[in-house]
């Protein structure tokens, strides 16, 4: 089914909307600016605690003894890992030994989709025409269906759940590393996780099924009238197990709204390689210098080298990342900024549009020549020659943002307006 909302803003509130959200605009600047200059700085200080820490790594060649003239020595080392934790799902009953046991849940759930149109009128006014529709699907979170916009959903969409149980992951307190022990830090460091067969004990396999069913009674046959007075076999099967998978509900082929998956997965030992400071026999992280700390772990057998280069395109993408991160807040603060010149222009509708889309122009231009200036003087700062040559790009892009204003002054005289100057 499919609902439809229209509600409409006069042009004075839209006005006044955009001159508040000026505000917002500013304080977007002010923080994509602050993100851009730490993140270089972060970048640098990253780079040179990784270059000082591959010059000062030695290899621990044996792992399976505690070598006491490497204790305090930042090392590298490859070996295999152990424990005799038994971590086990508080709620299922299930587990073993394993470095990590994660548990992942999936709610078939009805959901609601939106898709909005927005018309101007002749004087400002804008109208907004939003559709809903709902559809079934599976998804990683409860949804409320009583926060649906249309009355006759939230009649008829009614979202339940047959068991309320959250994601959780235990990671073992004591991993064995050949003769050392590995901190937390690196043990959540270890990846590969695997299926987990889900085997229940016969007593928690009838808990749940008696709860499942009292949470939705309408699973229930008519003839029985109270779950916990029934024998098990003779109630509806509620819980199907399917190699690391638990359905939760009547079949799994035909999913109903209220249904649960859970997956379950054990990241058992591995062979790893690691990076860190000796202390005793136990390791920590590296504090370089400059104060950075450097610490890693790979699977498999990776040599230091292989793990050095790694942790720098790490940083690299890392830093690239929070730097088109920098720009798309101070792309969207100058939007915010600029907005009330639209909303001014939109008392005719052509105009309003041929206005907004100038300003979003100019506001990238001057986004990105705004975030390169930054990046340039932080690179001035940290490192002058690539920073002149970034800096020479931001000036350019300023230049092309001044010619291509001219372009838009003449290309709005052309429609019969004029510009006065003061």
């Amino acid at each position: 089914m499919n609902y439809t909302e229209t509600t409409s803003r006069s042009w004075l509130s839209r006005l006044s909307s955009s001159f508040g959200g000026i505000l917002l605009g500013i304080v977007l600047i002010l923080a994509g600016t602050v993100l851009l200059w730490w993140n270089e700085g972060d970048f640098v200080k990253t780079r040179d605690a990784l270059n000082e820490a591959q010059g000062l790594a030695v290899e621990l060649a044996d792992v399976q003894r505690v070598d006491a003239a490497s204790n305090g020595k930042l090392v590298h080392a490859t070996g295999p890992t152990d424990t005799q934790n038994v971590l086990k799902d508080p709620v299922f009953g299930i587990g073993g030994k394993g470095i990590a046991f994660e548990r992942t849940v999936e709610f078939y759930q009805w959901i609601e989709h939106s898709r909005s149109e927005k018309r101007q009128t002749l004087g400002g006014d804008e109208e907004t025409v939003t559709t809903y529709s709902y559809s079934t699907d599976w998804v990683g979170h409860r949804v409320d269906s009583q926060q649906f916009h249309a009355p006759q959903a939230r009649m008829r969409h009614v979202n339940t759940v047959l068991l309320d149980v959250d994601n959780q992951t235990q990671h073992a307190a004591n991993v064995r590393f050949g003769a050392y022990r590995l901190p937390s830090f690196l043990i959540r460091a270890i990846s590969g996780e695997q299926p987990f067969t889900v085997r229940l004990d016969p007593t928690i396999r009838e808990r749940l099924t008696r709860d499942v069913l009292r949470a939705k009674p309408e699973l229930v046959p008519f003839h029985i009238r109270n779950v916990d007075r029934v024998p098990l076999e003779k109630l509806p099967v509620v819980l199907h197990a399917q190699g690391g998978t638990l359905y939760i509900g009547l079949s799994p082929a035909a999913p109903q709204v209220g249904d649960v998956r859970v997956r379950f997965t054990m990241t058992p030992p591995a062979v790893v390689s690691i990076i860190a400071q000796m202390k005793g026999d136990t390791f920590e992280q590296f504090r370089a210098a400059n104060g950075k700390k450097v610490s890693a772990l790979a699977m498999g057998e990776v040599s230091m080298d292989n793990m050095f280069a790694d942790e720098h395109s790490d940083n690299a993408f890392m830093t690239w990342l929070f730097r088109l991160l920098g720009t798309l807040l101070i792309v969207m603060g100058l939007r915010c900024v600029l907005a009330p010149l639209a909303v001014i222009a939109s008392l005719i509708p052509m105009l309003g549009n041929l206005v907004g889309a100038g300003t979003g122009f100019v506001s990238l231009l001057l986004g990105v020549a705004w975030s390169l200036i930054i990046v340039s003087i932080a690179w001035l700062r940290f490192r002058p020659a690539i920073g002149g040559i970034m800096l020479a790009v931001a000036v350019g892009l300023v230049v092309l943002l001044y010619i291509k204003a001219k372009m838009f002054k003449a290309a709005a005289a052309a429609q019969g307006l004029t510009w006065k100057k003061r």
